[in-house]
């Protein structure tokens, strides 16, 4: 029900959009996570937005960098990923995130649902 789309190669400093159309749930009752995961490293939180207000949270190594954000007549999030650098790249998931007694969606991906198939981002020169 989640597919990501925009990844690519692209130079470092350079910019990307990913996508994350999800399908069969809506985005008023879900909160969506962005995660990536590097050749034999862990899969790690990237970003999340909430299902309410939108409420977002980033890790600390992308704050300042990429931008998480959602349209709800499409019913899709987006990952505006700018000042790209090497250790960016991955492949990049979405899914459908838990949320703490807040309402602010968490990065945990072992409580996380109905992962995309990934899209691949390279930073390379």
């Amino acid at each position: 029900p989640l597919v990501e789309s925009g990844g690519g190669l692209v130079q470092p400093g350079g910019s990307l959009r990913l996508s994350c159309a999800a399908s069969g749930l809506t985005l008023d009752y879900y909160a969506i996570g962005w995660f990536r995961q590097a050749p034999g490293k862990e899969r790690e939180g990237v970003s999340c937005i909430s299902s309410g207000d939108g409420r977002v949270n980033y890790a600390d190594s992308v704050k300042g960098r990429f931008t998480i954000s959602k349209d709800h007549a499409k019913n899709t999030v987006y990952l505006q990923m700018n000042s790209l650098k090497p250790e960016d790249t991955g492949v990049y998931y979405c899914a459908a995130v838990k949320e703490n007694w807040a309402q602010q969606c968490v990065l945990t991906p072992e409580d996380s649902e109905y992962w995309g198939q990934g899209t691949q981002v390279t930073v390379s020169s």
